[in-house]
Protein backbone atom coordinates (compact mmCIF):
# COMPACT_ATOMS: atom_id res chain seq x y z
CA UNK A 1 0.00 0.00 0.00
CA UNK A 2 1.52 3.38 -0.93
CA UNK A 3 2.69 5.63 1.87
CA UNK A 4 1.55 8.67 -0.13
CA UNK A 5 -1.71 10.30 0.97
CA UNK A 6 -1.86 13.32 -1.36
CA UNK A 7 -0.64 14.01 -4.90
CA UNK A 8 -0.64 17.64 -6.01
CA UNK A 9 -0.69 18.29 -9.75
CA UNK A 10 0.07 21.39 -11.77
CA UNK A 11 -2.48 21.90 -14.56
CA UNK A 12 -1.18 23.19 -17.94
CA UNK A 13 1.46 20.89 -19.39
CA UNK A 14 0.98 18.41 -16.55
CA UNK A 15 -2.62 17.17 -16.69
CA UNK A 16 -3.79 19.06 -19.80
CA UNK A 17 -1.81 19.43 -23.00
CA UNK A 18 0.12 22.66 -23.43
CA UNK A 19 -0.46 23.87 -26.97
CA UNK A 20 1.23 27.18 -26.27
CA UNK A 21 -2.01 28.83 -25.15
CA UNK A 22 -0.46 30.62 -22.18
CA UNK A 23 2.63 31.89 -23.98
CA UNK A 24 0.56 32.99 -26.98
CA UNK A 25 -1.90 34.82 -24.71
CA UNK A 26 0.95 36.56 -22.93
CA UNK A 27 2.55 37.52 -26.23
CA UNK A 28 -0.67 39.03 -27.56
CA UNK A 29 -1.49 40.92 -24.34
CA UNK A 30 2.01 42.27 -23.93
CA UNK A 31 2.13 43.46 -27.53
CA UNK A 32 -1.26 45.17 -27.17
CA UNK A 33 0.14 47.11 -24.22
CA UNK A 34 3.50 48.05 -25.68
CA UNK A 35 5.46 45.56 -23.57
CA UNK A 36 8.41 43.51 -24.74
CA UNK A 37 9.24 39.91 -23.87
CA UNK A 38 10.92 37.10 -25.76
CA UNK A 39 9.52 33.61 -26.26
CA UNK A 40 12.40 32.28 -24.17
CA UNK A 41 11.57 34.58 -21.25
CA UNK A 42 7.92 33.59 -21.30
CA UNK A 43 8.79 29.89 -21.48
CA UNK A 44 11.12 30.24 -18.48
CA UNK A 45 8.30 31.85 -16.47
CA UNK A 46 5.81 29.04 -17.11
CA UNK A 47 4.17 28.00 -13.87
CA UNK A 48 4.40 31.44 -12.25
CA UNK A 49 1.49 33.61 -11.16
CA UNK A 50 0.18 35.19 -14.34
CA UNK A 51 -0.27 38.61 -12.77
CA UNK A 52 3.27 38.41 -11.40
CA UNK A 53 4.57 37.79 -14.93
CA UNK A 54 2.76 40.89 -16.22
CA UNK A 55 4.11 42.91 -13.29
CA UNK A 56 7.65 41.78 -14.06
CA UNK A 57 7.59 43.12 -17.61
CA UNK A 58 5.77 46.34 -16.76
CA UNK A 59 8.30 47.16 -14.03
CA UNK A 60 11.21 46.25 -16.27
CA UNK A 61 10.02 48.63 -18.98
CA UNK A 62 8.86 51.61 -16.89
CA UNK A 63 10.77 51.12 -13.64
CA UNK A 64 9.55 49.72 -10.35
CA UNK A 65 8.33 53.05 -8.94
CA UNK A 66 6.50 54.52 -11.95
CA UNK A 67 3.13 55.94 -10.92
CA UNK A 68 1.38 54.49 -13.96
CA UNK A 69 2.36 50.90 -13.31
CA UNK A 70 -0.77 49.80 -11.45
CA UNK A 71 -3.03 50.86 -14.31
CA UNK A 72 -0.69 49.28 -16.89
CA UNK A 73 -0.63 45.99 -14.97
CA UNK A 74 -4.42 45.94 -14.60
CA UNK A 75 -4.98 46.59 -18.31
CA UNK A 76 -2.42 44.06 -19.54
CA UNK A 77 -3.75 41.45 -17.11
CA UNK A 78 -7.32 41.99 -18.35
CA UNK A 79 -6.13 41.61 -21.93
CA UNK A 80 -4.19 38.45 -21.02
CA UNK A 81 -7.25 36.88 -19.38
CA UNK A 82 -9.41 37.67 -22.40
CA UNK A 83 -6.83 36.17 -24.77
CA UNK A 84 -6.35 33.05 -22.64
CA UNK A 85 -10.02 32.32 -22.06
CA UNK A 86 -10.63 32.60 -25.80
CA UNK A 87 -7.94 30.03 -26.46
CA UNK A 88 -9.37 27.54 -23.95
CA UNK A 89 -12.97 27.99 -25.07
CA UNK A 90 -14.67 25.78 -27.65
CA UNK A 91 -12.82 22.53 -27.06
CA UNK A 92 -9.41 24.02 -26.40
CA UNK A 93 -8.79 21.84 -23.33
CA UNK A 94 -7.14 18.49 -24.10
CA UNK A 95 -6.30 16.15 -21.20
CA UNK A 96 -2.87 14.52 -21.16
CA UNK A 97 -3.32 10.91 -22.33
CA UNK A 98 -3.46 8.66 -19.28
CA UNK A 99 -4.23 11.45 -16.80
CA UNK A 100 -7.78 10.26 -16.06
CA UNK A 101 -6.53 6.69 -15.52
CA UNK A 102 -3.93 7.98 -13.07
CA UNK A 103 -6.58 9.89 -11.11
CA UNK A 104 -8.74 6.74 -10.98
CA UNK A 105 -5.75 4.67 -9.80
CA UNK A 106 -5.09 7.13 -6.98
CA UNK A 107 -8.74 7.23 -5.95
CA UNK A 108 -8.94 3.43 -5.83
CA UNK A 109 -6.07 3.47 -3.34
CA UNK A 110 -7.59 6.26 -1.24
CA UNK A 111 -4.88 8.73 -2.25
CA UNK A 112 -6.20 12.27 -2.56
CA UNK A 113 -5.54 14.41 -5.63
CA UNK A 114 -5.33 18.21 -5.72
CA UNK A 115 -4.25 20.88 -8.20
CA UNK A 116 -2.15 24.00 -7.91
CA UNK A 117 -1.78 26.46 -10.75
CA UNK A 118 -0.51 29.86 -11.78
CA UNK A 119 -3.93 30.40 -13.37
CA UNK A 120 -6.61 32.53 -11.77
CA UNK A 121 -9.88 31.01 -10.54
CA UNK A 122 -12.22 31.58 -13.47
CA UNK A 123 -9.98 30.03 -16.13
CA UNK A 124 -9.14 27.14 -13.78
CA UNK A 125 -12.85 26.45 -13.45
CA UNK A 126 -13.25 26.56 -17.26
CA UNK A 127 -10.42 24.05 -17.71
CA UNK A 128 -11.62 21.60 -15.07
CA UNK A 129 -15.21 21.81 -16.31
CA UNK A 130 -14.15 21.24 -19.91
CA UNK A 131 -12.04 18.24 -18.94
CA UNK A 132 -14.88 16.76 -16.84
CA UNK A 133 -12.79 17.00 -13.67
CA UNK A 134 -14.86 19.25 -11.41
CA UNK A 135 -15.38 16.41 -8.92
CA UNK A 136 -11.98 14.74 -9.36
CA UNK A 137 -9.87 16.77 -6.96
CA UNK A 138 -10.11 17.25 -3.22
CA UNK A 139 -8.78 20.81 -3.62
CA UNK A 140 -7.97 23.25 -6.43
CA UNK A 141 -5.61 26.06 -5.45
CA UNK A 142 -4.93 29.06 -7.70
CA UNK A 143 -2.16 31.64 -7.50
CA UNK A 144 -4.64 34.30 -6.39
CA UNK A 145 -5.57 32.15 -3.36
CA UNK A 146 -2.16 32.70 -1.74
CA UNK A 147 0.24 35.51 -0.95
CA UNK A 148 3.04 34.27 -3.19
CA UNK A 149 2.95 32.10 -6.29
CA UNK A 150 5.68 29.71 -7.36
CA UNK A 151 8.49 29.14 -6.63
CA UNK A 152 7.15 29.86 -3.13
CA UNK A 153 5.54 26.75 -1.60
CA UNK A 154 2.37 28.58 -0.51
CA UNK A 155 0.00 26.80 -2.93
CA UNK A 156 1.29 23.39 -1.84
CA UNK A 157 0.70 24.23 1.80
CA UNK A 158 -2.77 25.57 1.00
CA UNK A 159 -3.63 22.33 -0.82
CA UNK A 160 -2.43 20.32 2.19
CA UNK A 161 -4.52 22.45 4.52
CA UNK A 162 -7.60 22.11 2.31
CA UNK A 163 -7.28 18.32 2.16
CA UNK A 164 -6.43 17.82 5.83
CA UNK A 165 -2.97 16.41 5.15
CA UNK A 166 -0.57 17.72 7.79
CA UNK A 167 2.55 15.64 7.15
CA UNK A 168 4.57 16.85 4.16
CA UNK A 169 6.30 13.48 3.82
CA UNK A 170 2.97 12.01 2.72
CA UNK A 171 2.78 14.38 -0.28
CA UNK A 172 4.01 14.24 -3.87
CA UNK A 173 4.16 17.37 -6.02
CA UNK A 174 3.98 16.89 -9.80
CA UNK A 175 4.67 19.51 -12.48
CA UNK A 176 6.19 20.26 -15.86
CA UNK A 177 8.24 23.39 -15.06
CA UNK A 178 11.31 24.45 -13.12
CA UNK A 179 9.08 26.54 -10.86
CA UNK A 180 6.91 23.51 -10.03
CA UNK A 181 10.01 21.60 -8.99
CA UNK A 182 11.42 24.49 -6.97
CA UNK A 183 8.11 24.97 -5.13
CA UNK A 184 7.98 21.28 -4.23
CA UNK A 185 11.54 21.32 -2.95
CA UNK A 186 10.89 24.42 -0.86
CA UNK A 187 7.82 22.74 0.61
CA UNK A 188 9.93 19.75 1.66
CA UNK A 189 7.46 17.17 0.38
CA UNK A 190 8.25 13.47 0.05
CA UNK A 191 8.71 13.54 -3.72
CA UNK A 192 9.03 16.24 -6.37
CA UNK A 193 8.13 14.72 -9.73
CA UNK A 194 8.91 16.42 -13.03
CA UNK A 195 6.98 15.49 -16.17
CA UNK A 196 8.16 15.99 -19.75
CA UNK A 197 4.73 16.73 -21.22
CA UNK A 198 5.07 20.52 -21.07
CA UNK A 199 7.10 23.14 -22.92
CA UNK A 200 10.25 23.10 -20.78
CA UNK A 201 12.86 20.62 -21.94
CA UNK A 202 14.43 17.72 -20.06
CA UNK A 203 17.77 19.45 -19.46
CA UNK A 204 16.01 22.45 -17.88
CA UNK A 205 14.00 20.25 -15.54
CA UNK A 206 16.95 18.05 -14.60
CA UNK A 207 18.89 21.17 -13.64
CA UNK A 208 16.24 21.86 -10.98
CA UNK A 209 16.98 18.43 -9.41
CA UNK A 210 13.56 16.75 -9.18
CA UNK A 211 13.25 13.52 -7.21
CA UNK A 212 12.19 11.79 -10.43
CA UNK A 213 11.54 12.75 -14.04
CA UNK A 214 8.92 10.83 -16.05
CA UNK A 215 7.40 11.25 -19.52
CA UNK A 216 3.93 12.14 -18.23
CA UNK A 217 1.45 11.60 -15.41
CA UNK A 218 0.46 8.34 -17.12
CA UNK A 219 3.64 6.83 -15.59
CA UNK A 220 2.93 8.09 -12.08
CA UNK A 221 1.24 4.91 -10.74
CA UNK A 222 4.24 2.74 -11.62
CA UNK A 223 6.59 5.34 -10.11
CA UNK A 224 4.61 5.37 -6.85
CA UNK A 225 4.60 1.57 -6.69
CA UNK A 226 8.35 1.43 -7.33
CA UNK A 227 9.54 4.25 -5.06
CA UNK A 228 6.79 5.35 -2.65
CA UNK A 229 5.15 2.13 -1.51
CA UNK A 230 5.70 0.23 1.70
CA UNK A 231 5.15 -3.01 -0.18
Amino acid sequence: MPTVKLVIFDIAGTIIEDGGEVIDAFGAALEQNGLRATQEELTELKGASKRAVITRFVERQWGVADAGNAARIDQAYRDFKSELEGRYANGGVRPIPGAAATFAWLKARHILSATTTGFYRSVTDVILESAGWRETFAANVCSDDVQEGRPAPDMIFRAMEATGITNKVEVLNVGDTRLDIEAGKRAGVLGVIGVLSGVQKEDRLRAASPSHLIPSVAELPSLIEAHYSDG
